[in-house]
């Protein structure tokens, strides 16, 4: 029987003429045009499937696969690539042909990439090719006995963390910056160790060179110094032909180092990213590399902008281009698309953080109804803990819901500290709050925490049992302060949410011994202590916590095992390369987006910018911005305020407003609802509340 082959077909007429020539750059009637390509790939413009074309068009015009390196930051994105390659290729050359698909055999992750040349290269840069690659851990832990050896785990004052350590030291590879700069504008409560982390860190070199080991940064940091090294920075450079880098906003002053080492004069480098993407300085990423990409070769750069959006509707881009168009500096794009829809995104003023819970909870059950799968909605926060209020809300009216962006706020360590304080008050036989609990307090181990539990088990009265416990001589303060403390919680007068604060002021210093970022950690509790401020008494608070998230970080907890379909809730980072049908976005005021702790520079406050602009680009048909005006805090003033007024967030100023369909909620009157709400206030708190509702 004779086998018949399909006809090719031209895959690229599907391009749009911008995506065709950043395709077909340096082929063709350009063949002469050898300048480094710079593809800025607005939100939704096909980034991903223009340099899968690309490195098709490559190779249909002779290049050798072999010396094609493809970059990425995952290995996931990397198979992605070769995938779609394959795809293009087989629509050229026809269904059924028996031509065999080339392979990219150096397509991978940088850190991957890096881990191969190294160890091709070992005997020529001092190192034996056997060497091993710790994981994080491993590396912690190595760092640890370093800090030990050296005696800096002995020392009169907090020493960081060997997990403190080592992100310090990753800070410094990744970014390029010296230390004291490092320490001062992203560990200033380490800044005090600058000498003593110095020598911490030669000792750490030392002792992976002894035992022929590198840790993760050391591969971008070898390959790195390979680059500069005049002879094997040509000789690796002469290897490839081509060198395409994926999201290349997210790369740090190492990979960009290499790459224009790699290629000097930028013939065949070919990177795209999107600058209003770049949102992972805490990573060591700068949005320097992609904005000063078209002079940093010996020739200048080619930019093609992909500005057709395929995801969005025009008034989301709307917004969206308004918004990330006051940015101080920037590659000029405006995204467009021919996507039906002329509903607006919604800006909402809510009274508060409770209200907002209501508020986006009746939204997806609205939208459910109205056709819309839960697993196409998604809630997006600047930070973990800005959902809290929501993920009881979600949980009391039974919406599922799947978590992604660090720890679930009910699952952090410092946050089960303080209801393993509260549950342990309320109930005494509750030995695994106990235990917690009392090896909390320096010198009380598991030894003594079963001791203890044990007496307290078998007496009728509690409160004599903690009475009569002979603490350890070295926990003894710490112990009498701790029982003080227990005696009051359980009182019986005790007033709700007072012993919150008890309990605040008790785990405070402890906080501060036991983590490094304590600062950022404090924040958490903070916002434990404005939720217990909405529950008449402690028992209705811990028993609505009873429903506690899965025992796993969120990026692993997958979806609920009963349940098929879930909303999505997640941090703006881990948002990044998504899209939703419909999207909430919460706390859209100063002081979280941007967040308070991002406003120290100029630079910061652009990258909150971008922030919110992923944010907003994430959505498809409905698009949603959460503005609550009253904040929960403590000890505002003598009279005891107890409430704080928030302005809507300075990057949608009174210009921009009208890109949104403004609600308010629950009542049509602001000032109404505000006073109704907040009670007797200062004409200039209702002028500041005022303004902030327009």
């Amino acid at each position: 029987m004779e086998t018949t082959t399909a006809a090719p077909v031209d895959p690229f007429e599907s391009l749009n003429a911008d995506q065709l020539l950043a395709v077909e750059h340096g082929m063709g009637e350009g063949a002469g045009d050898t300048r480094p390509l710079l593809i800025i790939a607005g939100a939704g413009s096909g980034k991903t499937s223009t340099l899968a074309h690309r490195v098709a068009k490559l190779m249909l015009h002779q290049a050798d696969p072999q010396r094609m390196l493809l970059l990425t930051f995952s290995r996931r994105a990397a198979m992605e690539m070769e995938r779609r390659v394959g795809s293009v290729l087989n629509r050229v050359w026809g269904r059924g042909s028996s031509r065999q698909l080339p392979s990219l055999p150096w397509s991978g992750t940088f850190h991957s990439i890096a881990a191969r040349l190294l160890r091709d290269y070992a005997t020529r840069i001092g190192l034996d090719e056997s060497f091993t690659i710790h994981d994080r851990s491993d590396s912690e832990d190595l760092l640890g006995l370093a800090r030990h050896d050296l005696g800096l785990s002995a020392t009169k004052n907090r020493f960081p963390q060997k997990g403190t350590c080592l992100s310090i030291y990753s800070r410094v590879v990744n970014t390029q910056e010296p230390l004291l700069q490092v320490l001062q504008q992203v560990f200033p409560w380490c800044a005090q160790w600058e000498d003593e982390l110095k020598k911490l860190f030669g000792s750490y070199g030392e002792v992976k060179q002894e035992q022929n080991v590198l840790d993760y940064d050391d591969l971008l940091l070898f390959w790195s110094e390979m680059m500069a090294d005049p002879v094997l920075g040509a000789e690796l450079g002469a290897r490839f032909d081509h060198v395409l880098v994926d999201e290349y906003q997210d790369t740090n002053r190492l990979q960009a180092a290499i790459i224009l080492g790699l290629k000097p004069s930028g013939q065949g480098v070919t990177v795209v990213g999107d600058d209003a993407q770049s949102i992972y300085s805490f990573r060591g990423a700068t949005v320097r590399n992609i904005l000063d990409f078209t002079q940093q070769f010996s020739q200048s750069a080619r930019l093609v902008a992909l500005e057709r959006n395929y995801r969005s509707t025009q008034p989301i881009l709307d917004a969206s281009n308004a918004l990330i168009a006051q940015a101080t500096e920037r590659h000029a794009k405006t995204l467009w698309t021919d996507k039906p829809g002329s509903t607006r995104p919604q800006l909402v003023m809510v009274p508060d953080e409770a209200d907002q819970a209501r508020w986006v909870a009746n939204r997806i059950l609205e939208e459910r109804e109205a056709g819309l799968a839960l697993k196409s909605q998604a809630v997006l926060f600047r930070t973990s803990s800005h959902s809290a209020a929501l993920e009881l809300e979600l949980t009391r009216r039974q919406i599922p819901f799947v978590k992604f962006g660090g720890l679930k706020f009910l699952e952090a360590a410092h946050v089960k500290d303080m209801l393993a304080i509260l549950r342990f008050a309320q109930n005494p036989r509750g030995r695994m709050a106990g235990f917690r609990v009392l090896q909390l307090i320096p010198g009380i181990g598991p030894a003594h925490a079963t001791r203890l539990l044990d007496a307290m088990d078998m007496a009728a009265d509690p409160n004599a049992a903690v009475d009569a416990f002979q603490a350890p001589a070295n926990a003894v303060t710490e112990w009498l302060a701790f029982a003080q403390l227990y005696r009051t919680l359980r009182h019986p007068l005790n007033t709700w949410p007072a012993d919150m604060d008890l309990a605040k002021r008790w785990y405070g210093p402890h906080l501060d011994r036991l983590h490094d970022d304590a600062p950022l950690r404090r924040a958490d509790v903070d916002n434990l202590e404005r939720m217990a401020s909405g529950y008449a008494n402690r028992e209705r608070f811990l028993s609505e916590l009873t429903l506690d998230p899965p025992e796993a970080t969120s990026a692993q907890s997958g979806p609920p095992h009963l349940d098929e379909d879930y909303v999505i809730l997640s941090t703006i980072h881990s948002a990044k390369g998504q899209e939703w049908s419909s999207v909430h976005i919460l706390n859209v005021v100063d002081g979280c987006i941007p967040s308070d702790m991002s406003t120290g520079t100029a630079a910061e406050i652009e990258e909150e910018r971008r922030l919110l602009y992923v944010a907003m680009t994430r959505a498809k048909d409905h698009l949603h911005l959460l503005v609550p005006h009253r904040f929960y805090v403590t000890q505002q003033s003598a009279m005891g305020d107890r409430h704080l007024y928030a302005s809507r967030t300075r990057f949608i100023p009174d210009a921009l407003v009208p890109q949104f369909d403004l609600r308010v909620w629950p009542n049509a009157n602001a000032e109404t609802e505000l006073s109704r709400s907040a009670g007797p206030a200062s004409v200039q708190v209702r002028a500041r509340a005022r303004a902030a509702w327009r």
